[in-house]
Parts: structure tokens; C-alpha cells; sequence
């Protein structure tokens, strides 16, 4: 059997963010061909949260208004929502914006995934992961709302201990912060930011993988 190498993939990641939802599309398509062309590498996934809007309100914002004042009008908002469309679509990251009518806080969501990271297999993490965006891009749910975070982490069996979820604003990495989200750290060494098409993540990854190989082979 063929020696196994640990590599570290490690994603910052907002849930209101489509290019991250896209993102994670890419990514699993990478991840997959990896596997294919790597089999050596027992890859790790890592998560990162960070609230891109901390100071959203727990009821959060009606969602139109909040990208027109952000984006500078209706115009503009339509033109990136078209922009996003497209990225989702090639990605095969359905986006349902007829039911997104609210920009929510995900500071309490972000609790729920700390809280089922340390408590599930990264298989299970994924799926509760897949779940919040989901719920999001393509229900158009609240994610603010603690009422349904409590309902979807008894669906998932993570379990709170009786903590109630807040609002409370989440400390963002600061790397992430000034590059953009998706952020993504390939073996600590190889770093990109944006929703990168699959096919650019799985050559990083590769270039990484390589990279290490040189570093650890003896003189």
C-alpha cells in the first residue's frame, strides 16, 4: 500500500457570501480530481469562519435594500447578481434569489459550525456545512435565526449543552480579511483568494503537494 502524506487544505469562508457557496463547488471538484491524480495525499479540510458584516443586526437587513446602499443602487445590484449567476452556474452552485429576502447575521451560525467542529467527522461537518449554505442560497432561509440554527443541529447531532446561539459579532482572521473570501491555504504554503475555478485550485494544490516533496526529500 502506497505511503499516505497529510495535506492541509484551509478555507475562510463567510455563509452570506456567494462566492464562497461557489467556491466550495470548485473546491470539491478539485478535491476530487486530486484524489484521482494524488492518491497519495490523505487530505485534511479546514474550515475558517468570518463574519464579513459583523455589525449586522441579529433581525438582519431586508435583502435587496442592503446590496442597493451597498453596491451604490438597483442598477449595480442587478449587474452583480448577474456576474454571480453565472459563476454559480458554471459551478453547479444553485442560487435562488427569489427567496432571498433576508440578509442575516451569521455570527450565530458560525457557533453552530464551531460547535459541530469539534463534535462531528469531517464527512458529517461537510454535510452541516452544505446544509447552512444551502439553507441560504437555495431556501432563502434566516440564518439568523436561532429557533431554526437549534432545529438543524439536532437534525445533524450536534449537540449545544443547553447554550443559546447569539448574535455576537465573530473575530475574523486577519489574512482573510484584507484578501477576500473565499480565502483558501494549500499545505500552509500556497495561498489564493476569490471563488477560483476548479481546475486553478487543483494545479495550486498540486504545486503544493510538490513543494513539499522538494522540501522534505533528503539532500
Amino acid at each position: 500500500m502506497a505511503q499516505q502524506t497529510t495535506f492541509s487544505v484551509d478555507v475562510w469562508f463567510d455563509l452570506i457570501c456567494p462566492w464562497c457557496w461557489i467556491g466550495k463547488h470548485n473546491l470539491d471538484r478539485a478535491l476530487k480530481r486530486l484524489q484521482e491524480t494524488d492518491s497519495g495525499l490523505q487530505v485534511e479540510v479546514s474550515w475558517h469562519s468570518v463574519q464579513l458584516i459583523p455589525q449586522t443586526p441579529s433581525q438582519g437587513w431586508p435583502y435587496d435594500e442592503f446590496y442597493e446602499k451597498r453596491l451604490g443602487g438597483r442598477e449595480a445590484m442587478l449587474a452583480r447578481r448577474a456576474q454571480v449567476q453565472e459563476a454559480a452556474e458554471r459551478a453547479g452552485a444553485p442560487i435562488d434569489y427569489t427567496r432571498l429576502t433576508v440578509f442575516p447575521s451569521t455570527a450565530a451560525a458560525h457557533q453552530l459550525l464551531a460547535a459541530g467542529r469539534a463534535q462531528l467527522t469531517p464527512a458529517a461537518f461537510d454535510a452541516l456545512l452544505t446544509r447552512l449554505f444551502e439553507g441560504y442560497f437555495v431556501g432563502g432561509e434566516n440564518l439568523g435565526d436561532a429557533g431554526l440554527l437549534e432545529s438543524i443541529a439536532a437534525e445533524h447531532g450536534v449537540l449545544l449543552d443547553g447554550a443559546r446561539l447569539s448574535a455576537a459579532p465573530q473575530q475574523g482572521d486577519e489574512l482573510a480579511a484584507r484578501s477576500g473570501v473565499p480565502f483558501f491555504l494549500f499545505n500552509g504554503t500556497h495561498a489564493l483568494a476569490g471563488a477560483q475555478p476548479a481546475e486553478v485550485l487543483w494545479g495550486a494544490m498540486r504545486q503544493a503537494a510538490a513543494a513539499s516533496c522538494l522540501q522534505s526529500a533528503p539532500d
